[in-house]
């Protein structure tokens, strides 16, 4: 049986968790005393550093794995705006595929193992012959599959996404599936192995949905709605469980008292705090349920809700949209693991560690 040095992490589309596997993967190889590199080879999001660019997943492994970023190695290739249609113009001025072959030489030296990330669905890229089937390819990896949960949808999924894969002849080491309602665990596990035995694959792990991982920051909801801080701006980065509604605080809406964001028109903001403060009282609860507050339209601040505001350090934004448009973008929101957000990083860890047959992944793994 062939054993692998490299691993390339693909998903069935974009979205499903190829960053939060690959997070898990890696730290729990580092933490069994394997020597793993990271690449993201094909980059689509990036962003300066050291004066180059960099896809922001590279950095995020920089913080996690303690390693110096080097753009050849860990983001050789970037897809930025006017890529394609350089790429279509003037095929022969661009050689990446050498790029990427130099990272894995390089990589490979370094390391026992390297993990490398796919991009986007298994299609990206293939304006420039880098989809991530052929990239796998060039990478002489195996290739982890990672799908949405579910049994029927599933299946169609990783039927045609694993077709590209199996054109390129590059093998598929196994699936995990991410996201999976928790009561629903063992039905998909029970159905989902039935059906990879008949393809030969094996199913490396069925992760339950974490709905912490999908809590947003209140500054990634400023940006959303095109927001202006107007108090407390040291604290954008706190994180939003739910979204509640100034016109209907009540106690059942308060009833965990964390993480909550607070949105209101400005005519009810002095009203909703008011409330708050009452029902902190009476709970005896000495800190805030509010991680940050948006007001829509304009109104004035009474002395109580400024007094509070400042007690507990509340970032507060203003918007000129309506309240159902401010819902309505939050609702929409694709929330992704990155730097400021540690408590996703250690929970995708610690999901992989548990959900995940490491020891079968490891049968594969050349070290």
């Amino acid at each position: 049986m062939m054993k692998y040095k490299n691993i390339y992490v693909a998903a069935t589309s974009q979205h499903i968790g190829k960053t939060t596997t690959t997070l898990g993967l890696v730290k729990s190889f580092l933490n069994q005393g394997i020597n793993v590199g990271y690449c993201k080879p094909v980059g689509q999001q990036y962003v300066s550093y050291l004066n180059h660019k960099v896809d922001k997943d590279a950095v995020l492994f920089a913080d996690l794995i303690g390693m110096e970023v080097d753009p050849k190695l860990h983001s050789p290739v970037i897809f930025e705006k006017g890529t394609t249609e350089l790429i279509l113009d003037n095929p022969e001025e661009l050689a990446l595929q050498p790029l990427i072959l130099h990272a894995k030489r390089e990589l490979n030296k370094m390391h026992e193992l390297t993990i490398f990330e796919g991009t986007g669905h298994p299609g990206v890229g293939t304006i420039a012959n880098l989809s991530n089937a052929r990239v796998a390819k060039l990478l002489d990896a195996g290739v982890i599959m990672v799908v949405e949960g579910g049994i029927g949808s599933t299946i169609d999924m990783l039927n045609m996404t694993t077709s590209l894969f199996r054109e390129e002849g590059v093998p598929i080491l196994g699936v995990i599936v991410n996201k999976v309602i928790e009561d629903k665990q063992e039905k998909v596990t029970r159905y989902l192995t039935k059906w990879l035995d008949t393809q030969g694959l094996n199913l490396l792990g069925v992760i339950p949905y974490d709905k912490t991982l999908a809590y947003p920051l209140v500054r990634t909801i400023c940006a959303a709605i095109k927001g202006e801080v107007i108090m407390h701006q040291d604290n954008m980065y706190n994180r939003v469980a739910e979204v509640i509604g100034g016109s209907v605080v009540n106690m059942t809406e308060l009833k965990d008292f964390q993480d909550l964001l607070l949105l209101t028109g400005a005519r009810l903001i002095n009203r909703a705090i008011h409330k708050i403060v009452s029902f902190s009282t009476y709970k005896e609860i000495d800190h805030s349920p509010l991680a940050g507050i948006v007001i829509t339209g304009e109104g004035k601040l009474s002395k109580e809700s400024i007094d509070y505001i400042n007690h507990f350090k509340i970032p507060v934004i203003q918007t000129k949209l309506e309240t159902y448009g401010v819902g309505l973008k939050i609702s929409r929101l694709e929330v992704k693991i990155n730097r400021r957000t540690p408590w996703k990083v250690l929970k995708a860890i610690a999901l992989v560690n548990q959900y995940v047959n490491l020891a079968e992944l490891k049968k594969e793994i050349e070290i």
